[in-house]
């Protein structure tokens, strides 16, 4: 835990984004200020030197870290924040405590509460995530799938080496296939309580699931072999 971990971020530009659920028919709009963006998933062997800890079910140091929930991500975050003596951007406030994510106070995963000024690292919202993945294009991909992304028609059905597919047009790699991507939104807290936000499809998906704009969902204690994580920062902190 005590080697360096270096992080590529990719700067993405301010725009608007506009998300849709196809279970409620809702769409909504958002304005996204530029921040940066991690170029790869987490991999195994970076989230290893950060927490000591491998988690992982298909093991290999480049492959990209799986089986983290979305309390691992965020630990994941402010562990690294701390490593590099950066503000963590989250509070594991005690249950009950007030706070940003207490729709329901007396389950600990609602009581994370997200400095908005922290110049830590983070896990990028579901807008800025879509906004990323879409790199200015309006089709449901970036590019022809087997071309940008790791699924269940090529993968094998395991887990690639990120990077090895083609970016998109900003030069994110895998935000479609190999893993699923938490996000820090609750996805519906008045169906769902404190569930949060999953995002662009895993290596054991069909082609459907792995699209801009498809929103999953999970209990941020959930660990599974295709669900893992990308860190965000904001691009007015100092670099």
């Amino acid at each position: 835990m005590g080697t360096t971990t270096h992080i590529d971020l990719t700067p993405v530009p301010s725009g608007q984004v506009t998300l849709s659920d196809r279970r409620t028919e809702r769409s909504w709009t958002v304005d996204l200020a530029p921040f940066h963006l991690g170029t790869l998933p987490v991999t195994q062997e970076q989230y290893a030197q950060v927490t000591g800890e491998h988690p992982s079910t298909a093991r290999g140091d480049r492959l990209p870290v799986e089986t983290v929930s979305w309390r691992d991500a965020a630990h994941f975050c402010n562990s690294l924040s701390q490593q590099e003596k950066l503000t963590p951007a989250y509070d594991f406030a005690a249950p009950g405590e007030a706070g940003e994510a207490d729709e329901a106070p007396e389950a600990p995963e609602a009581a994370v509460r997200q400095n908005l000024s922290a110049d830590g690292y983070r896990l990028p919202t579901e807008a800025e995530w879509e906004y990323a993945c879409r790199a200015g294009t309006s089709g449901p991909r970036y590019g022809p799938l087997d071309d940008i992304a790791w699924h269940r028609g090529n993968s094998e059905e395991r887990p690639h080496e990120p990077g090895t597919r083609q970016p998109n047009p900003w030069g994110l790699h895998d935000m479609l296939g190999n893993v699923w991507e938490w996000c820090w939104d609750l996805y519906d807290p008045e169906i769902y309580g404190t569930y949060r936000v999953l995002r662009g499809g895993g290596w054991f998906d069909e082609h459907w699931s792995c699209r801009a704009s498809v929103r999953r969902r999970s209990h941020p204690t959930f660990r599974v072999d295709d669900v893992g994580f990308r860190v965000a920062r904001s691009s007015t902190l100092p670099k």
